[in-house]
């Protein structure tokens, strides 16, 4: 079970932390209500609340107590972290969040990059004081280069996806992403304006399961529950289908952050079991979401935009639909 008074608990010990907005639009006549994670603590999306939650959580194992903001910057912790490397593969924001986490804890990052990623973004890492390595030719690649990497290094891998004999520091990641939860209860709890549906979007689904686990475990009025991915990875869809995890084939989508084609163990376990129904969108349905996006002043990418898009499907003005925007489009 994850603990989600931790995560939270932890963010409220900083000065500068605020809950990110939630809103209410209209779209042909559709009230749906808008989270809105594209600055989420001074970064561009949601991620961030998982990997840099997971250093701080190591980094707590390491010193032996629990710490908040304020601990970190202390010389006693220091002390430790320097000699701290965090070592990640990443084909998106969860490099950044590692990085993130490091820097606030005063630690070293190191990301392994696929050939795919742009160039842009490997900036944007060396930028935040990462040291970057291109590893492989796919996501797949660079996740081997970097389990190779902290073994050899004797740095701390910090994956956001599971497997057969590593849960620890995933679960860790998906506890941090638990605050979206519940800040979304504690105002739904103040204004009694409950959505009828949820739409999450999922790469591994670390994050719609997360958010779906404290769902059915915290929120006093439940909605239904879809998960959302790309036609050219329903990795969710396909496991869902078989009852078990397996693995999908396709192109390349547009939508990065979600083309993954296998799911993480645990999130499908979850997802399996509390999810109401698992769709699929196209490339153009995603883009076309964006647009709209815009016309809220967000701007998202398709991947930040893809329960947008599975949304704008499904109109029905008899519901009150809830998504999450979960990335800026920089």
């Amino acid at each position: 079970m994850l603990n989600f008074l931790r995560p939270k608990k932890l963010l409220e010990s900083s000065l500068t932390y605020k809950a990110t907005p939630l809103r209410e639009f209209s779209y042909k006549g559709q009230r749906l209500l808008i989270k809105d994670e594209t600055q989420r603590l001074g970064e561009s999306s949601f991620k961030v609340l998982g990997g840099a939650y997971a250093v701080t959580q190591l980094v707590s194992k390491q010193v032996g107590k629990v710490l908040t903001y304020d601990d970190f910057s202390k010389p006693e912790v220091r002390s430790v972290t320097k000699h701290m490397t965090f070592v990640c593969a990443s084909a998106g924001n969860h490099g950044l969040a590692v990085t993130h986490g490091a820097q606030t804890v005063g630690a070293r990052s190191r990301v392994h990059l696929s050939k795919n990623v742009p160039d842009e973004f490997a900036n944007r890492l060396i930028n935040k004081g990462a040291e970057v390595i291109r590893s492989g030719a796919t996501y797949e690649e660079s996740i081997e280069a970097a389990i190779h990497d902290a073994k050899k290094s004797d740095a701390i891998h910090l994956a956001d996806t599971f497997w057969c004999g590593y849960t620890e520091i995933p679960q860790l990641v998906m506890e941090g992403y638990t605050v979206i939860a519940e800040e979304l209860r504690e105002e739904f709890e103040r204004t009694n304006a409950w959505p009828t549906h949820v739409y999450l979007q999922a790469g591994v689904g670390g994050l719609a399961a997360s958010i779906c686990l404290m769902i059915r475990s915290n929120w006093r009025v439940q909605p239904k529950i879809i998960v959302v991915e790309p036609d050219l990875a329903p990795c969710l869809s396909e496991s869902a289908q078989q009852g078990k995890v397996c693995s999908v084939e396709g192109a390349v989508s547009i939508m990065g952050r979600l083309d993954c084609k296998t799911p993480s163990l645990i999130a499908f376990d979850i997802l399996f079991h509390q999810a109401d129904s698992f769709v699929t969108i196209t490339e153009q349905e995603a883009l076309n979401a964006t647009m709209v996006a815009q016309q809220f002043s967000i701007n998202t990418t398709p991947s930040g935009a893809a329960g947008l898009a599975a949304l704008i499907n499904d109109l029905d003005d008899d519901q009150l639909p809830l998504v999450i925007i979960t990335e800026s489009d920089i």
